[in-house]
């Protein structure tokens, strides 16, 4: 089409080769081949001149508008390349996203403001290519496989309950305690992590909860309305524990940390969205302080194979 229209332009075959810098030969060939694929003359030609068919008339209107809508189809994704702009989409579990990286992106979003977040809060994993995401924040255990990950905070746990609860059933000394306590569960647990603390016997069963719940900020409100004891991440109960609201319980057998990953597939070339995201997310919880230029692309890539999000 771009021969066609430049020979159209142009006047004649030779003409157009000069622009094109192809050989006079090579514009015959173009146009013979697609007026071969459209079934019709689009050039009447004779020794001295030539012109535009009818056909060839209203195929080089509708030519020029394709090869513009083109040209601005280039345009739009080299600016996209050239600054931070687009719809970026983002997943997360429920309760960091909520307590703690949606306020983070209005700071991203007032610095860059021709970005648009999507911002997906759900407690599974989800396939980042299939499912359209640029990337995730995941705590869980990580596997070899095709996504890049950076570690963010370590995921610390705390066990607490409110004074009016501690008032009315009693503070908790050591693990098997709870047995005799409402514990609230969080409903993504697995049998193997559920309230297991360290030292803990194997033979301790903590009796299954009156009150499960699959989003940690709801079995916080009911631990703060004094119902029972809960475990959630320590970055999310800290505020109520600082205010008195909340009291600490069983510090010495706490679980370790989980680990925190942002993860996101592997791009040779990553826009400027996605490259301000991730130094932005790193700065802000990132374990080490690092930004995607201080490491080689080939860091190893890393896979959620179970998620433990609270």
């Amino acid at each position: 089409m771009e021969v066609f229209v430049t020979a159209v332009d142009a006047g004649s075959f030779t003409a157009a080769a000069e622009r094109l810098d192809i050989s006079s030969v090579m514009v015959g060939k173009h146009i013979q081949e697609l007026e071969q694929h459209l079934g019709a003359r689009l050039l009447a030609r004779t020794t001295r001149r030539q012109s535009l068919t009818e056909i060839g008339a209203h195929y080089a209107e509708q030519c020029r508008a394709i090869l513009a809508q083109v040209a601005a189809a280039d345009a739009s994704a080299e600016a996209m390349r050239a600054s931070p702009r687009g719809r970026l989409r983002i997943t997360a579990p429920v309760s960091f996203g909520a307590q703690w990286l949606a306020p983070a992106m209005t700071e991203y979003l007032e610095r860059y403001p021709e970005v648009t977040l999507e911002l997906e809060l759900i407690d599974r994993i989800v396939d980042l290519v299939d499912e359209g995401f640029d990337a995730a924040i995941r705590i869980a255990t990580l596997d070899d496989s095709t996504l890049v990950a950076h570690p963010l905070w370590p995921f610390k746990m705390m066990i607490v309950a409110a004074p009016e609860y501690l008032a009315r059933h009693g503070m908790p000394r050591k693990p098997a305690d709870l047995v005799k306590h409402r514990c609230l569960d969080y409903s993504h647990w697995s049998k193997t992590i559920r309230w297991r603390l360290k030292g803990m016997d194997d033979d301790v069963v903590i009796p299954a909860s009156r009150l499960r719940c699959n989003n940690g900020l709801a079995l916080k409100r009911a631990a703060l309305a004094g119902f029972g004891i809960v475990m959630q991440a320590e970055m999310m109960l800290r505020e109520d524990v600082q205010a008195g609201r909340l009291v600490p319980l069983l510090q010495g057998y706490i679980p370790d940390a989980r680990e925190m990953n942002l993860v996101y597939p592997r791009d040779r070339r990553p826009t400027p969205k996605l490259t301000t995201f991730v130094n932005f997310i790193l700065s802000r919880f990132g374990k080490t302080g690092d930004k995607i230029g201080d490491r080689p692309t080939s860091v190893p890539t890393l896979n959620c194979r179970r998620i433990v999000s609270y």
